[in-house]
């Protein structure tokens, strides 16, 4: 580890409504550089916590302004509306001050010293862009956070068959140190030259799709993106979305419609847009026949798109 009187790491997190999780995640970060388990010190990674909140309505504002004045290394950005997940990224990244960025979610946990691991990492290994760590749901099993780009065979396997195929044509999770297409936005440190160079997160994308989005800008630039298992980070999943499966359907929709539009040819964002609309008609119709109310709501929505 390189000793420097400079930040190393900036942490954003941003906060929607979620007061206790935040505070969860704010907690295990402090802890998880508070302490080195592999050196049984304190971590020398110099960092600072940037918060950036989409118009909360509970006491998550309180609670980090408490933090602040008990002096931690924490910055806030109040914003007056939800201004969507990329934007609220991109007002962070701006003022971070760090050698290395981490995009976390509220909803995470980091488990002992997977900050320090993804840091050491990029400073052993400077041809990696971005470094995802291992995601675990709640119970500590895997959670699928790596991908490939949404080709149209991609799409079509996500959408109708991933039941019958197994889950690495689209998402899982690696047993293994690997370079990828794409790691999940949820969990993912950056070096801050790859934001100058490439841009930040394309903010027409109010949220899902934008870390895929640009990761494909990133690996069309020639660098590379790996998933490195030995960090294990938690993730809940969902803190943010109050109407449970409806919004990330309907957000997938647009963002995937919204990628093709701006990486691929025309003629492949119209065979996307009617593969979307037999998904959408055939959920749709099944919500009718069984009286499902959420799948005639969310895939009614989504057929519109």
């Amino acid at each position: 580890m390189k000793q420097s009187n400079n930040i190393i790491l900036s942490i954003i997190i941003i906060s929607y409504n979620t007061k206790e999780l935040l505070e969860q995640c704010i907690n295990s970060i402090i802890k998880s550089l508070m302490n080195s388990e592999s050196k049984h010190q304190a971590s020398s990674v110099s960092y600072e916590i940037i918060v950036v909140d989409n118009n909360s309505k509970d006491d998550s504002v309180k609670f980090v302004n408490s933090l602040i004045r008990n002096k931690l290394a924490i910055k806030l950005i109040e914003n007056k509306e939800n201004v969507g997940f990329a934007k609220a990224n991109n007002q962070g990244i701006k003022i971070a001050k760090g050698e290395y960025i981490m995009l976390l979610n509220s909803d995470t946990i980091v488990q002992n010293n997977a900050l320090e691991i993804l840091v050491d990492y990029l400073e052993e290994n400077p041809d990696i862009a971005v470094l995802g760590p291992k995601l675990l749901n709640a119970d500590q099993t895997s959670q699928p956070s790596v991908g490939n780009f949404p080709s149209l065979p991609v799409v079509a396997n996500m959408l109708f068959f991933e039941h019958f195929v197994p889950n690495r044509f689209v998402r899982w999770s690696p047993k293994t140190t690997r370079a990828v297409d794409w790691v999940m936005g949820a969990a993912l440190m950056s070096r801050r030259e790859i934001f100058n160079k490439i841009g930040g997160l394309d903010e027409n994308i109010f949220m899902y799709m934008e870390e895929l989005e640009w990761c494909y800008r990133i690996k069309k630039n020639g660098y590379k993106i790996y998933f490195y298992p030995q960090a294990k980070i938690v993730h809940l999943g969902q803190g943010s979305s109050k109407t449970g499966r409806k919004d990330p359907i309907i957000n997938i929709y647009k963002g995937l419609i919204y990628f093709y539009r701006k990486h691929y040819p025309f003629w492949k964002t119209a065979l996307l847009k009617v593969t979307l609309k037999i998904k959408a008609g055939l959920s749709y119709l099944l919500g009718i026949l069984t009286n499902n109310s959420y799948l005639k709501e969310t895939y009614g929505e989504a057929f519109k798109i």
